[in-house]
């Protein structure tokens, strides 16, 4: 805007730049209202697009919280299966002892028994009694007699059925 030396062409040109920019305000109310419902509708589908990642998230902890809940549930059977199996075990263990101990204990009775006097020498032979000891033989009677303890006395043979009781 140029201003000359006449102060009246000053004031008109005042005037001109103000009707000027009348003129324009429209325009530029117009875009600035443009802009704004720009801005809202893009600040809209921000929202919109952050509500959809806060959902998904959601949805994958919920998912992920079950896969955590059924790893848990099986490494808790698990857990107690390896629990019924150790003590299982345990008590297989404890009877294999007892049994190796009677097993031990009787093939010492057997041993004692044959080593000492009047074992019967030869097996194979039915007819003669098991033991030739003085006092303890075996006849017709003593078989009938429950009160004789000496041919009642029986080797012991456990069987693992016992143990489960």
């Amino acid at each position: 805007m140029a201003t000359s030396s006449s102060g009246a062409s000053s004031g008109s040109s005042t005037l001109r730049s103000s009707s000027s920019s009348e003129d324009f305000q429209p325009i530029l109310d117009e875009r600035k209202r443009k802009r704004m419902l720009s801005n809202r509708e893009s600040a809209r589908r921000s929202r919109m697009r952050k509500q959809k990642h806060l959902d998904d998230l959601m949805a994958q902890v919920s998912d992920l919280t079950n896969h955590n809940n059924q790893i848990l549930t099986s490494i808790n059977v698990t857990t107690q299966l390896y629990s019924n199996v150790e003590a299982e075990n345990l008590v297989l263990r404890a009877q294999m002892t007892e049994l190796s101990n009677r097993l031990q204990s009787l093939n010492g009775i057997i041993h004692f028994i044959h080593s000492s006097n009047g074992v019967l020498q030869n097996d194979t032979n039915f007819d003669q009694p098991a033991y030739c000891h003085p006092h303890h033989q075996l006849n017709d009677d003593s078989l009938m007699n429950p009160w004789n303890f000496s041919t009642t006395n029986q080797p012991f043979m456990p069987s693992a059925d016992m143990m489960m009781h």
